[in-house]
């Protein structure tokens, strides 16, 4: 039997305090709901699986039942929440098959852009991906898993953008909620993240020499690997996932 959301929860993970209703004037509270839980989903702290109710959020978040019953409805829409009349709202559990179109999808994208950018990034990107690079770094040094995402996403939107591909990096963050769940299991799962920082490090390198062959062969290899390291989580996080 699947353990029921308790308003608890959310201090247990962390998840931000609740705001004042003098906010709903600026229009913040719709936002900040869904914002919130997208965050706390994706960062499995509300871990796949897990069943919430709408009177807890409630309570726990300070608000009204409308930004609660707004942010289910697009969080369904990204399938991240499944919900049924049955059963209510649940965090859905991670589709493999959604997450390898996924990272498909992406792959191909971003293995193109990334030959654009060794003839479009300005030295100014370069740079600021050569700092992106040390400050992984020092959060793999660290062990800091969450720091150390939110770097990996702005290393890719920074090539991505550097190219004019606003588009394209709005669409990639909307298709890939079910890998990205994978890659931050990954990252929280095993700390030996060398590949992927000298992989980052080969990009920057081949976007510098303007090798598009290069920037391509890596990019394509970094986004590969979790293809390779999906079984073991599911070995290690069986609830985790669809079956």
């Amino acid at each position: 039997m699947k353990q029921r959301f308790h308003i608890d929860s959310f201090r247990e993970v962390g998840m931000a305090a609740p705001i004042t209703a003098s906010k709903d004037k600026k229009g913040l509270i719709r936002d900040y709901v869904y914002e919130t839980l997208k965050k706390n989903i994706m960062e499995l702290r509300l871990e796949p699986g897990r069943q919430i109710s709408e009177k807890d959020l409630v309570e726990m978040l300070d608000v009204s039942r409308t930004p609660i019953r707004e942010a289910l409805v697009r969080l369904t829409q990204e399938e991240l929440i499944e919900t049924t009349p049955q059963k209510g709202s649940v965090i859905s559990l991670i589709d493999l098959e959604h997450a390898e179109e996924s990272r498909f999808l992406r792959e191909t994208l971003e293995s193109a852009i990334v030959r654009e950018a060794c003839d479009k990034l300005s030295g100014e990107n370069v740079l600021h991906l050569q700092h992106l690079v040390s400050l992984q770094e020092l959060s793999a040094s660290e062990e800091n898993y969450e720091r150390l995402f939110e770097l990996d996403e702005e290393f890719h939107r920074t090539i991505i953008l550097g190219c004019g591909r606003v588009r394209t990096w709005g669409l990639i963050q909307q298709v890939t909620t079910h890998y990205n769940r994978i890659r931050y299991l990954r990252l929280a799962a095993n700390h030996d993240w060398r590949v992927i920082l000298s992989q980052h490090q080969d990009i920057v390198q081949a976007i510098k020499e303007k090798d598009p062959d290069a920037a391509e062969r890596v990019l394509r290899e970094h986004l590969k690997r979790v293809v390779v390291e999906k079984e073991e989580l599911v070995r290690m996080h069986p609830s985790y996932f669809k079956v």
